[in-house]
């Protein structure tokens, strides 16, 4: 099956199945974080999560998770999920139908933000369904095989006494690559805070940098014309992520590629990025593009591009679609909802490795749940 006709023959095959939805349910947890996520524009010091069971026919229980980035997001995030997920009963699990379904009810209201997260984060539990009721790996439903990947360790903003041993250690564990945080100070800071960091990983391993939409189109020429002396292998998101024209406007004087897409709400989005000339590589949020139905049209735009994918989070669902992505990048690894899953991705000599479990990889670490509930 080809990656380009997967994910609506996919859906429509096990449809013929007749895997129906019994019911869909939302809860809320805030799980610790082993590194606190700082910014440029603010600190996450734990990750409020949403999590969604889709109970279907044969006692097939789709999973996933949706990040609400701030815990006021979780109560209207459960409502809407559980309100929307009553009114699915009865529905055969077909995603790409489904998607087009979510497309005409909220065509009024849009669906960004909490509209999008919740039916991107339905999307992964319908395709979690679907996987587990094939007993197969979701990426062989979308015409790939699991395969190891090429992950990148990712920071916050470095504190160097603090934070330069574990990037170390990171780089010893077989790391090739590391992601940083900048722009929450001066220029003057991002480039000792970037020296720093190359002198302590050495030559040989890929440094990213993220900017984490913090200044504006001049200024960010500026600060990566001087950072381009540490043979940075990105800049991400130097100017909002919106600013489209603004970030083609920095791209056409970087020595540096420019990478975006993680606030891509949805394929459109991404298609307008393409359009603007706004980045040399796309990054992809499986929460905002759409869930696995987005991601796969997302692929698919960026193959007729040539443009190359990395992901943003979900490390494990993620390390599915980009073995079927034809132009997969890198994996972003960050171990931060590692304690509410039963069995986190497995990183080895800086390698995901993805299993060949049925599903997407989402399985619930109940006895955690029970101590980090909202």
């Amino acid at each position: 099956m080809s990656v380009a006709k997967s994910v609506d023959e996919s859906a429509q095959g096990v449809a013929d199945a007749a895997l129906r939805i019994e019911a869909i349910s939302a809860r809320a947890v805030v799980a610790p974080l082993v590194r606190p996520i700082r910014t440029a524009v603010g600190h996450v010091p734990n990750a409020p999560l949403v999590l969604i069971d889709v109970r279907a026919t044969d006692g097939v229980v789709g999973r996933s998770y949706i990040f609400a980035y701030a815990p006021l997001a979780l109560r209207p995030l459960v409502q809407l999920i559980n309100e929307l997920g009553a009114s699915l009963v009865g529905k055969t699990v077909a995603p790409a139908r489904l998607m087009e379904e979510f497309n005409r009810r909220f065509r009024l209201l849009g669906w960004q933000g909490l509209v999008g997260m919740a039916v991107s984060g339905l999307d992964m539990a319908f395709w979690d369904a679907l996987a587990r009721a094939r007993n197969a790996p979701l990426v062989c439903l979308l015409g790939g095989e699991p395969r190891a990947l090429p992950a990148y360790d990712s920071y916050g903003l470095v504190d160097v006494t603090a934070d330069l041993p574990a990037i170390a250690r990171s780089v010893e564990s077989g790391f090739a690559a590391i992601k940083i945080k900048i722009g929450d100070g001066d220029l003057a800071n991002d480039a000792a805070i970037v020296a720093e960091v190359r002198q302590a990983i050495g030559t040989d391993v890929a440094l990213m940098v993220d900017f984490n939409q913090s200044l504006d189109p001049v200024e960010a020429r500026r600060r990566i014309a001087r950072l381009a002396a540490f043979d940075l292998h990105w800049v991400e998101e130097p100017v909002e992520h919106e600013d489209l024209h603004g970030h083609a406007r920095v791209r056409a004087t970087s020595p540096v590629p420019i990478q975006t897409g993680e606030n891509w709400w949805f394929p459109r989005d991404m298609e307008k990025s393409i359009a603007a000339g706004a980045s040399d590589y796309a990054m992809l949020d499986v929460m905002k593009i759409g869930g696995v139905t987005g991601w796969m049209r997302g692929a698919a735009l960026a193959h007729a591009h040539a443009l190359p994918v990395s992901s943003h989070l979900w490390p494990e669902l993620s390390a599915q679609l980009l073995c079927a992505t034809p132009t997969a990048h890198w994996l972003e690894y960050a171990e931060w909802w590692n304690p509410i899953l039963r069995e986190p991705l497995v990183i080895e000599r800086g390698m995901a490795r993805v299993a060949d479990s049925p599903g997407t990889g989402v399985a619930w670490n109940d006895a955690a749940l029970a101590r980090f509930a909202a």
